[in-house]
């Protein structure tokens, strides 16, 4: 390295550097705290799997973490645009692939550097490690031996071996591909195909594109020394030899004559304008040489304006990018414990990665990419790697294909509810609403029927997007209100109205019962300013109308927002629905963390309640998670002060609260005042005071006021790794809830699901 180093550099060097040296570290995942927990981890308890493993050697998956951990092997031969840099010096990128394959899904990685170059050599090591690792992921070795290494490993290990610079770089290569074909118009069997390099990824993206239906006499492969054609000796080996046609074209220029598609895994700037001119109708062109392209899409433009292009890099539109494939096609490889990846399984990515580019994008994608619109066409060919419906698509595609491929060790019965499993992997709130889903599908089942859910907002995008998810899961009946006209254009924009064409759509002022609805309100609210026609006006709300639906049975749920402001949507919940047992109802935010679940109230309406209107949330709370918990809670009053430590109103109406709730609801673990701190932790509860009536962590916090309660939960979401699901209203005569206008669409659907469950559980304690 040279003795200057640009910004850009010492700010890479900086991030290696900083704090602990390298980007990866080990993380214990059971507890090691205690004399108990290290007698367990290590001697003398360890000896039990040791034992358990030794009579059968499968149960190394159930006591081990060999199941989901992948070793990543290289031996820096042949690192992306660095060459053969050696082991050490190729560590920093496969300390990085192991991020990757943990940050996209949930896979754990252990680095493997070697020294050693032979082919035999390579695969007596790896063999070695067979072990260890549920697979292995080869990077970054030279061609030829990659290929060779790979094939002996394929066939004498039991795991899955991959070599993503073939493979990895094939799938998702093909899969743009396969697409830019259609967008084209053209037969992928007529296209004339041309390939700069003749290397790992060429080769393998020659012979996945062989199997999607190109014909290998229309497959020109280049290299340095020019065309592959039948009779060439120099630089030929065995691999580039099945390349070889017929044809009297010698250089890069004459093969691309006519061609439809140029496919490069070359170097920069071997593709030029002059023979792009050449080039067929709305040619297809892959520049994917990194750093550099084979071409730029700035020249390409200048003699093109009907190219449809892609390159490697992620400030071009359409990046081929390895990490839309390997963490997924390993995932659904562990999770069905195949002994390959055959192309069953990379044709399954394929097909997967290309029709997630067909599908509308979620609006939290294209926030991860400064707001950038996408849709299908030229410019949006391959999915973006920040898209997390990658893994519910291309993992569950890799485990059904091994599966009717023969070649998975244990079967997953049920695909979908597979692919909610790994939406939880990646997020805190997994095992919770897995066990909400569960929980709903089988109330659905017992009686037999859907729940019907109102939309207050139905022409929303992100309701529209929603509603799709919903529908598949064939659990919900979505209602729409709205302007029929321009909720159907909506769908037709967001391209799911076929999906979504035969939802029903209401609009409420002709709606046959939208008189009858008015009419019953407008004399409810006599006595309080509502005359017939501030009612009828009031009724042509969507929000108002929905919940009347509710009320009248006409559906066992309402959701509003999320584009109006929050008061405006509460209003129309109390005054239609109104709260049970006159209640004031509160805004009960459910924070979802790896270990634990915390509800928080009063997060969204009251300001500023007294000690009585407390201890009525805390009850509700309570109910409200008995209910969806299965347990009793513990009940925390939060404050500034613990247990008379201050005088001040607040601590005193906290205190207050706590005694009153207490004597009105003796059932309940209540204590408080307290601060939160030592609310939620009972460790320090006990050493400080250990008079508390908790007998654990609480699990229910109730702040002194809006402002706080507001303030907590917002800053717990956004700093911390909770999920959060809210608000729910509690407690409320009918089942209506309101989205936050932040929500994101996951967001929006997990609280569906949960408005959903409370419904139908409702509805089965009527019966």
């Amino acid at each position: 390295m040279s003795d200057k180093i640009d910004t850009r550099t010492q700010k890479a060097l900086d991030y290696h550097s900083d704090g602990r040296p390298g980007k990866i570290s080990v993380v214990a995942t059971k507890p090691c705290l205690t004399a108990s927990d290290l007698s367990k981890a290590y001697s003398p308890g360890v000896a039990a799997p040791c034992l358990a493993i030794a009579d059968n050697i499968e149960e190394v998956y159930k006591y081990t973490a060999k199941g989901n951990l992948v070793g990543v092997v290289s031996n820096g031969s042949a690192v992306l645009g660095l060459g053969n840099i050696g082991p050490e010096a190729g560590k920093p990128v496969m300390e990085g692939k192991g991020i990757l394959f943990k940050r996209f899904a949930d896979i754990d990685v252990f680095d493997i550097e070697i020294n050693e170059t032979t082919v035999e050599g390579m695969v007596n090591v790896v063999k070695a490690l067979e072990p260890t690792f549920g697979g292995i992921n080869l990077e970054d070795i030279k061609a030829p031996e990659c290929f060779e290494v790979e094939k002996q490993l394929v066939d004498i290990m039991n795991i899955p071996v991959f070599h993503d610079d073939q493979h990895g770089t094939a799938i998702i290569a093909s899969a743009g591909f396969v697409n830019a074909i259609e967008v084209s118009g053209k037969k992928i069997e007529d296209v004339k195909v041309v390939f700069s390099g003749a290397g790992a990824a060429s080769i393998a993206c020659a012979n996945l594109f062989f199997k999607m239906g190109v014909k290998p006499q229309n497959l020109m492969m280049t290299d340095s020394r020019g065309v592959i054609y039948k009779g060439r000796e120099a630089g030929m080996n065995i691999y580039k030899e099945q390349f070889a046609n017929e044809t009297e074209c010698r250089t890069l220029a004459d093969a691309m004559d006519g061609a439809d598609a140029f496919i490069g895994c070359s170097a920069k700037g071997v593709l030029t304008k002059e023979m792009v001119k050449t080039m067929a109708k709305s040619p297809i062109i892959f520049a994917m040489a990194n750093p550099d392209p084979e071409i730029l899409p700035s020249e390409v433009a200048e003699v093109r304006d009907d190219a449809i292009m892609a390159t490697g890099r992620s400030d071009f539109p359409n990046q081929v990018n390895n990490v839309l494939g390997f963490p997924f096609i390993f995932r659904g490889a562990l999770d069905v414990r195949a002994k390959k990846i055959n192309d069953e399984m990379k044709l399954a990515a394929v097909h997967a990665i290309a029709d997630l580019a067909k599908e509308e994008v979620p609006d939290e994608v294209k926030m991860a990419y400064g707001g950038e619109d996408f849709s299908f066409g030229p410019n949006y060919l391959i999915p973006k790697p920040f898209d997390t419906r990658v893994l519910t698509r291309v993992s569950p595609a890799i485990a059904k294909a091994a599966m009717d491929s023969g070649v998975a060790r244990i079967e997953i019965p049920d695909l979908i509810e597979y692919a909610h499993h790994l939406e939880g992997r990646l997020s805190s709130s997994g095992a919770f609403m897995k066990l909400t889903r569960d929980r709903l599908k089988s109330h659905v089942n017992t009686l037999g029927r859907k729940v019907k859910m109102v939309f207050a907002e139905g022409a929303n995008t992100r309701i529209l997007q929603s509603v799709k998810t919903i529908i598949d899961e064939n659990r919900i009946e979505p209602i729409l209100l709205g302007n029929r006209t321009k909720i159907e254009t909506k769908m037709k924009d967001l391209g799911l109205y076929e999906q979504l064409k035969d939802i029903e759509i209401i609009t409420p002022r002709k709606a046959e019962n939208f008189k009858e609805f008015y009419m019953e309100y407008s004399k409810d609210k006599q006595r309080s300013g509502v005359s017939v026609y501030h009612a009828e006006d009031l009724m042509a709300l969507e929000n108002y109308y929905g919940a009347m639906m509710v009320r009248k049975g006409m559906a066992d749920t309402f959701i509003s927002g999320p584009t109006l402001n929050y008061g405006e949507c509460l209003e129309p919940a109390f005054n239609v629905t109104g709260t049970k047992h006159g209640k004031r109802a509160a805004g009960v935010f459910i924070l979802v963390f790896e270990e634990r679940v915390l509800f928080l109230a009063d997060t969204t309406v009251q300001i500023d309640p007294t000690a009585e209107d407390l201890c009525e949330i805390a009850h509700s709370t309570a109910e409200l998670y008995k209910h969806l918990m299965r347990k009793d809670p513990n009940i925390a009053f939060l404050s500034f002060s613990s247990f008379g430590s201050n005088n001040s109103p607040s601590p005193r109406k906290m205190k207050e609260a706590t005694r009153l709730t207490k004597e009105k609801y003796p059932e309940l673990k209540v204590d408080g005042e307290v601060q939160a701190d030592i609310a939620v932790n009972k460790n320090i509860m006990d050493k400080l005071f250990n008079f508390s009536d908790l007998d654990g962590d609480a699990d229910i916090l109730i702040f002194p006021e809006l402002n706080s309660a507001n303030i907590g939960y917002k800053l717990l979401q956004q700093l911390s790794e909770a999920s959060a699901i809210g608000p729910i209203l509690a407690p409320m005569n009918d089942n209506v809830n309101i989205i936050q206008r932040t929500a994101s669409i996951t967001e929006i659907v997990n609280m569906c699901r949960l408005t959903a469950l409370l419904a139908l559980e409702k509805d089965l304690l009527k019966k």
